[in-house]
């Protein structure tokens, strides 16, 4: 693949988040920023208490980030899918040690970002900046709907909101994760999905 064809995705994506373009001094910024790597399934990106030190943009597969309650158990706080980012953004961007987990769940291609390599680009590429702070305002968006969800819906409503709202995530992920992902027991998810069923 060549150079140009590796970065497209990524280039469209803040293009299209920053309502800005990018000329080409811009784009050789981000390409000399950005490094590819590639992951295998099941690898880790992050551990609890690790440091995140890059952020990952998706260009194949797939990942989620999690926790381990005492009891072992996996609560899975995010996904991520193609033009997404992987990443742990509290430890990202205080340089903290993560509680989290973060693998993929597929063969992965990603580019990634460190946080000082971040940072300069921000400065330097205002469509980066941009998209930085259009990323934020979604994701508290997203965290307060999250939050609302957990607190306030039950069962067959959680299901539904992720049928409407990431309906690529019940194709992609095993029931197992999709109900850790809504809070759910398997038995719990199971009896919601087949109740979704008989009312459509």
């Amino acid at each position: 693949m060549t150079e140009a064809k590796l970065y497209q995705p990524l280039f469209d994506y803040i293009i299209n988040r920053s309502a800005l373009q990018l000329n080409d001094a811009e784009r050789a910024l981000i390409t000399d920023a950005f490094k590819p790597r590639s992951f295998k399934k099941r690898e880790y990106l992050l551990r609890v208490n690790e440091v995140c030190k890059y952020m990952s943009f998706i260009t194949a597969g797939a990942g989620r980030m999690y926790s381990i309650n005492a009891d072992g158990q996996e609560n899975i706080v995010r996904f991520a899918i193609e033009q997404w980012w992987l990443g742990d953004y509290e430890s990202y961007n205080l340089q903290q040690p993560s509680i989290y987990n973060i693998d993929v769940l597929e063969d992965t291609e990603a580019l990634t970002v460190t946080h000082a390599a971040m940072q300069t680009l921000m400065q330097k590429v205002p469509a980066v900046e941009a998209m930085v702070k259009e990323i934020d305002r979604k994701s508290a968006i997203a965290t307060q709907k999250r939050i609302h969800s957990a607190i306030s819906l039950n069962a067959a409503q959680r299901y539904q909101t992720l049928m409407e709202t990431y309906p690529e995530f019940l194709q992609r992920f095993p029931q197992a994760m999709i109900a850790s992902y809504l809070g759910l027991s398997p038995e719990t998810l199971s009896r919601v999905r087949k109740q979704v069923l008989r009312n459509k």
